[in-house]
């Protein structure tokens, strides 16, 4: 049909014509209706003419969104977030970051229960302020009421300070780009019941600075949410919960954090020393027997720990652990303490048959329910909150000297320390053990307020009788006098334990080095109630001698310079060792021998004092 009307078309002419007539007449019409158009819409001009408006441009592309803001210098990734730390190279030549989760917080549900990773967070999250200490009655070297030292320690004593969200790591390393650095991290003491990675005491900065390392701190749980050995809170599997040893699976999982972050801090996986001091140290060698810690570190630094039972140990000294059925009585009389003080029994009888209608679950829920400052304050007026690590034969052998002894524990260089005068620090143990009568006539109060406001350079206000009982002095009567008294915690404690575990370890590794802190050039009277006393090398070893109860009287300007000169050769020592495996360094100006010899550390008051010695049986 189509093609027949174009041929039709090209063979009339007339009717082309009359076609484009038609075509344009059309053009004309639809011109003037777009003009009347037009002016009806006030588009054309105010006279009698008119022109087309030109056709609108196409609208501009939306602006590109900008790029994302580049991190900051001290923003560093790790495995849960982002976290941005503080550039403090004015200050101390050191990059901060602290208060970072390695772990979730182990409340409600997973109360009594191994860490769990930490949950990813989206942004940055701020790693300026140190977290919370965790929850813990108030002791002297416990937090006050501002997660920190200061004058509120005096009104928190016998108090719960801090929280159970608590699992945070802090970490200081040198202001340089420089990377594969080795690493520490340090457990602290506090006989498992009280202490806080915030004290002034464990600030990383200076050592980091002066081992030229990454110095981490890390926290874990105390008390009786670090352990407990109650058979109604194992669920069973195989993350270490059934062992009751909450605080050493916290110590693993800082070091896992270690070994998957600290590379992003300029820290090396491969070369991390396990450092920790009294119970920390007691810790460390908890992890160091564990199967569950294999790899996670390559050395060890303890100071004034042990990991003995009674079994290991000569008659008259004292273990540092008991067995596991010593722990299992003590939690089921722990749940007894709880059912009467909250009146769901109306006496021991009445709470242990009352247990016997539950089932675990429902014990479990009742536990994990309880207020943890009120549960704690119960179970230390009980006299049931002192706490160690339980040899559950999974988490920690059934004998950590006899896995040592067999050679099934982690044969890594250890860097082992005491001080001379350990006992002087528990002199008010002294009438628990044998002597007529605490060692101490003051309160934990009274001490406290004596150390906070002792000021080194003013002329001495206090006397060795305001403290020490004077049925123990002069202080160096032979066998009756305070330092022969506790000479006797030195030497039954600390000593027996320190030679049973380098001993035993002896048989299998021969890098093994000791040292023993003499300094004992405190300000009068602080030199005789404390001298060389446990804990005292630890301002040395982290170069920190203010701000803490413990260097606010060590300090003073009669003994700095000699003090001074001895934590630069320390920090060195322990710098070689984190390096190489080997404590020896030009800084001691004396070459350490291994164990059974020794390193005796003191000073003059103007310049460092190291000895070579054997370790006195």
């Amino acid at each position: 049909m189509d093609k027949a009307l174009t041929a039709a078309l090209r063979a009339r002419p007339e009717i082309q014509g009359m076609a484009a007539t038609a075509t344009a007449a059309a053009a004309r019409a639809l011109a003037a209706a777009a003009c009347l158009a037009l002016a009806a819409c006030g588009g054309g001009s105010s006279g009698g003419s008119f022109s087309f408006l030109p056709a609108a441009p196409p609208a501009p592309p939306p602006p590109a969104a900008p790029p994302p803001a580049a991190d900051g210098p001290m923003v560093r990734q790790t495995t849960a977030g982002k976290i941005e730390g503080v550039d403090d190279s004015a200050s101390s030549g050191t990059w901060f970051w602290k208060g970072v989760p390695f772990a979730q917080p182990p409340v409600g549900a997973l109360r009594w229960r191994a860490p769990v990773e930490p949950e990813a967070w989206s942004g940055i999250r701020p790693a300026a302020k140190f977290g919370n200490a965790c929850l813990q009655i108030g002791r002297l070297f416990s937090p006050g009421a501002n997660n920190t030292y200061d004058a509120t320690i005096g009104t928190t004593l016998g108090k719960p300070v801090g929280s159970e969200d608590c699992l945070f790591v802090n970490i200081w390393r040198p202001a340089t780009d420089e990377r594969n650095l080795p690493v520490l991290l340090f457990v602290h003491g506090g006989s498992n019941i009280s202490g806080y990675t915030a004290d002034p005491l464990y600030d990383g900065a200076r050592l980091a600075k002066a081992a030229n390392a990454v110095v981490v701190t890390a926290s874990y749980r105390l008390g009786i949410l670090g352990f407990l050995n109650m058979p109604q809170l194992r669920p069973g599997g195989s993350a270490g919960d059934d062992s009751g040893n909450f605080a050493l699976l916290d110590n693993m999982a800082a070091l896992r954090f270690i070994k998957n972050n600290i590379a992003n801090f300029g820290g090396d996986p491969g070369n991390v020393t396990l450092s920790g001091e009294s119970a920390g140290a007691t810790n460390l060698l908890a992890v160091m027997t564990s199967p569950m810690a294999k790899g996670l570190f390559h050395k060890a630094f303890e100071m004034s720990g042990g990991i003995s039972l009674a079994s290991n140990l000569p008659p008259g000294t004292l273990p540092t652990l008991a067995p596991a059925a010593a722990s299992l009585a003590q939690g089921q009389s722990i749940l007894e303490k709880l059912l009467v003080a909250d009146g769901t029994a109306a006496d021991a009888a009445a709470a242990k048959a009352y247990i016997g209608t539950r089932t675990p679950a429902q014990i479990a829920e009742y536990l994990r329910a309880q207020e943890g400052g009120a549960m704690l304050a119960t179970v230390v007026a009980s006299g049931l909150g002192s706490v160690a690590p339980i040899p559950d034969g999974a988490v920690l052998p059934a004998d950590p000297i006899g896995a040592i002894a067999a050679g099934n524990y982690a044969k890594v260089p250890m860097l082992a320390g005491n001080t001379r005068d350990e006992g002087k620090l528990f002199a008010s143990l002294l009438g628990t053990i044998g002597f007529p009568k605490p060692g101490w006539i003051v309160t934990d109060a009274q001490r406290f307020s004596m150390m906070f406001n002792f000021d080194p350079d003013a002329p001495p206000t206090l006397t060795v009788a305001d403290i020490i009982d004077a049925s123990y002095l002069p202080v160096d009567t032979p066998g009756t006098g305070y330092n022969a008294a506790t000479a006797a915690i030195t030497k039954g404690l600390f000593e027996a334990n320190r030679d049973n575990l380098l001993n035993t370890m002896k048989t299998h590794q021969s890098n093994i080095w000791h040292y023993r802190l003499d300094w004992a050039q405190e300000p009068s009277p602080w030199n005789d109630v404390y001298g060389a006393a446990h804990a005292f090398d630890l301002p040395f070893v982290f170069g920190n001698f203010s701000g803490s109860l413990l260097s606010n009287v060590m300090g003073g300007k009669a003994n700095q310079a000699g003090r001074l000169a001895l934590s630069r050769a320390v920090m060195a020592s322990v710098g070689a060792f984190m390096r190489k495996g080997d404590p020896n360094t030009p800084e001691l100006g004396a070459t350490w021998a291994t164990w059974p010899s020794q390193l005796r550390l003191d000073a003059t008051p103007s310049a460092a004092v190291v000895t070579p010695a054997q370790a006195v049986p």
